[in-house]
């Protein structure tokens, strides 16, 4: 927060946007839970889900696509209101590093910031089947740190009918108004070795929430935060000469 003449000003608030689809629900969840309890600021968490989009994106599903917001994440910056910075994450990551240190990474020199991965696949598949395309820039799009008032090419008709290239490829921009993240922003597990401090991993090839990728690397860490998420709550020890909770219940709605 910064101060003029005495008075607080008030700091833009991170916001993140996470794709979601169906079939992983619970890693969406593990991820948004992760984003908080590794924050040291305040953090507005959306989703990218087609249910709310009705009307906005309606484009055909592609034989390509190994998730639902594979072309939908594009959005993110329409949605934004073409306003401030907003960051976009896959639902297959976990979060370990602060996002208060992301976010005082942006740039107004660029339209969008980027881990720019070297990711050289071969055609084939990956989690649950889905395909596995090679191309250039691949992964680039997986973590979007957007610049959003300079991302107006991606208007809802155009994220319908661009194709899959031009829009993971960022063809829409200069190659100059694409910035870069420090890599430990984006670690493909499985694909490359992990950072001593990965600041988000990334199960590109499965995560361990899929019953075909139960050995995934790293599928320790991402279980240790599901169970984080649902330890339960000890129970205070009664004081001396204190009532129980359910007499305190009864003598509340027994009151006048």
């Amino acid at each position: 927060m910064t101060e003029s003449h005495g008075a607080p000003q008030r700091a833009e608030i991170p916001r993140v946007f996470i794709g979601y689809d169906p079939r992983e629900r619970v890693a969406v969840n593990v991820l948004a839970d992760s984003i908080q309890v590794t924050s040291s600021v305040p953090v507005l968490i959306s989703q990218v889900r087609h249910e709310q989009l009705l009307g906005v994106y309606h484009r055909s599903h592609d034989a390509k696509q190994s998730t639902a917001f594979s072309f939908s994440r594009f959005l993110v910056p329409w949605l934004s209101g073409f306003w401030g910075w907003a960051l976009f994450m896959d639902a297959d990551m976990l979060c370990l590093g602060d996002m208060a240190e992301l976010w005082a990474l942006r740039d107004e020199r660029f339209a969008v910031q980027v881990v720019k991965h070297r990711h050289d696949c071969e055609e084939g598949t990956k989690f649950q089947g889905m395909p596995q395309t090679p191309y250039a820039r691949k992964n680039w799009s997986s973590v979007m740190l957007f610049n959003c008032s300079r991302c107006t090419a991606l208007t809802p008709d155009y994220v319908n009918t661009a194709t899959g290239l031009e829009l993971h490829q960022f063809r829409w921009l200069a190659d100059e108004a694409i910035g870069e993240l420090p890599p430990e922003w984006n670690v493909l597990v499985g694909v490359q070795p992990v950072p001593r401090e990965p600041k988000v991993l990334h199960y590109t090839l499965g995560g361990p929430w899929f019953d075909d990728c139960l050995g995934m690397a790293e599928s320790g860490r991402w279980h240790e935060a599901r169970s984080a998420m649902n330890h339960p709550i000890a129970t205070a020890p009664l004081r001396l000469n204190q009532p129980p909770l359910e007499c305190l219940a009864v003598g509340r709605s027994s009151a006048p």
